[in-house]
């Protein structure tokens, strides 16, 4: 292995995919999906085997990427708190982005922020970006045809996208070409992911002389269902529209990757840029399909129990991958348990700037570097969310689903079905795992803690003189 030292001030680059599954990577084993690019990234960098997101639903996970914060800290710990006020990044918050930019970068987002609405703090702008472009509210993501998208603080118009319904079915033409329904003139419509994908290439063809960190909160391959064409998935024998719809969002998205790994050839800065590559959250397509399911036709699932909007591992398990010319060694696996929160210590390190913040992370450049006898030890890793509560700990997966009920443990590597509760053999585990559920969570009079009754939370938020609108949704 070669002696692998960090270079000064290297570009970073954070791509997410939202609602991917384990398995949807040709590298992880994917045979339907065509992810070339995906696969490179894999191919000349890391795969990492045991990486989790920073929370099992959209904007808390997106809280703890950039805040480096565990779900007991973090200050966006649901999509929605009850009622629908959607809590946002305040002031006195610090991002990845921040810190960077304060260390004389150039930041760049381009997707899904999910941290903040137009009238509220907590902006890309106020948080350390230099450029955006993309969806302030997730919910407004969840249409590929929105009648607006924000650049900066600006909306970016798309009036001949008014009409259409992102909950119908669209139609396909012989060609595999989309008819969007409720749009007149189909020709004009623009498939926001493009939209955001080329200003991302425009921001890394600026020219500029500081490194850059470039944030693309990728939006598919989350619902609806949409996609300008099927391609290469057209006239295939599969079950349903669907299934290739599915698949062509991915396939879209890889290809979007590619022009990003080609662009930093063109522009002579690949070997100077530590590029990532994930998913926001664990399986979310559970039930999907009528003769196969997505599960059984992609096989894409994961190997754990649980998904996208419960503790259990397969609602946090995420494909991670890395790729940093000469720096990662290429065709590696890494078996280091880390979590989101570990960006933003690991972005400093890399950057050679110091933290002015609290963080739950610890970095882990020397695992990037080859360097695993240097990386940091963690105890343990901490999620909660609504009334549940997990805790990787060494090799053991603890979880409560709520504060009243006892605490379950399994082996998380040798039983990722969660079928046999060795609880009552290892009270100790149990013991420290309660105490971690119990020491890492701190309060948040936005959400109600876990085992807190909406009554209850209401209650302090009256005390508190704090009346919550009952939704934004813009």
């Amino acid at each position: 292995m070669t002696e692998n030292t960090a270079p000064d001030r290297p570009n970073i680059i954070w791509i997410m995919a939202d609602d991917l599954s384990w398995g949807d990577l040709g590298c992880l084993g994917q045979e339907r999906i065509a992810t070339p690019n995906m696969d490179r990234i894999a191919a000349e960098g890391m795969v990492f085997e045991q990486c989790y997101s920073g929370s099992t639903v959209c904007a808390p996970s997106r809280s703890s990427l950039m805040q480096g914060l565990h779900q007991g800290h973090a200050t966006v710990r649901n999509n929605f708190a009850p009622g629908g006020y959607r809590h946002c990044l305040q002031p006195e918050d610090t991002t990845v982005a921040e810190v960077l930019s304060e260390a004389g970068y150039r930041c760049g987002l381009f997707g899904k922020w999910a941290l903040a609405v137009h009238d509220q703090t907590g902006l890309p702008n106020d948080k350390g970006f230099d450029e955006f472009c993309g969806y302030l509210n997730q919910r407004r993501a969840h249409n590929y045809y929105p009648e607006y998208l924000w650049r900066n603080t600006e909306r970016i118009e798309f009036p001949q996208h008014r009409g259409h319904n992102h909950k119908a079915p669209n139609q396909f033409d012989a060609d595999g070409g989309i008819i969007i329904n409720g749009v007149e003139d189909p020709a004009g419509a623009r498939y926001s992911f493009d939209v955001y994908a080329d200003e991302a290439e425009g921001f890394l063809r600026e020219p500029h002389e500081q490194p850059f960190f470039l944030y693309l909160a990728y939006t598919i391959p989350h619902q609806a269902l949409e996609v300008p064409e099927l391609g290469g998935y057209t006239d295939l024998d599969w079950p349903s529209i669907e299934h290739k719809i599915y698949a062509a969002m991915i396939t879209r998205m890889d290809a979007a990757i590619g022009r990003v790994l080609d662009l930093l050839d063109e522009l002579g800065c690949a070997d100077d840029t530590l590029v990532f590559f994930t998913s926001d959250n664990g399986y979310s397509y559970a039930g999907w399909g009528e003769d196969l399911t997505f599960e059984e036709f992609f096989d894409h699932r994961g190997p754990w129990k649980g998904e996208k909007g419960n503790l259990h591992q397969g609602g946090l398990r995420v494909p991670t991958v890395a790729r940093w010319p000469g720096r990662i060694d290429p065709g590696t696996s890494s078996d280091l348990k880390w979590a989101f929160w570990d960006l933003m210590p690991t972005a400093a390190e890399v950057a050679g700037t110091d933290l002015p913040c609290r963080t739950d992370g610890v970095s882990i450049a020397p695992t990037l570097l080859g360097r695993p006898e240097r990386q940091q030890a963690r105890e343990h890793l901490y999620w909660e969310y609504r009334d549940e509560q997990s805790v990787r700990l060494d090799d053991w997966y603890a979880f409560r689903p709520h504060p009243e009920q006892p605490v379950e443990l399994y082996l998380a590597l040798d039983d990722p079905q969660e079928e046999t509760d060795l609880a009552g053999d290892e009270p100790e585990v149990v013991a420290r795992a309660e105490e971690i559920m119990r020491e890492e969570h701190e309060p948040n009079i936005y959400f109600p803690a876990p085992g807190q009754g909406v009554e209850e939370w209401q209650a302090v938020l009256k005390d508190a003189g704090i009346e919550l609108p009952e939704n934004i949704d813009v």
